[in-house]
């Protein structure tokens, strides 16, 4: 394996935890709308709740990937 290839991969990974981490960002920012979309009465709270929480562990692991990725 190459000096190249190990660059190469490692770009791909940070790509992959950058999209984590924005998918993280869309739940926490977005929880409302899309418990609003999935239920249509109920655990509303809960569930926005939940995702918010899903999306802040999200964001948190794939910040956690590029950090510790770096050389």
């Amino acid at each position: 394996i190459t000096e190249r290839m190990l660059e190469m991969g490692e770009v791909v990974i940070k790509f992959i935890a950058a999209i984590i981490t924005l998918i993280g960002v869309i739940l926490v920012y977005d929880a409302r709308i899309i418990t609003n979309k999935i239920f249509g009465f109920g655990d509303q709270n809960e569930a926005a709740q939940g995702l918010k929480i899903l999306g802040a562990i999200l964001s948190i692991i794939g910040m956690l990937i590029i950090f510790f990725v770096e050389k």
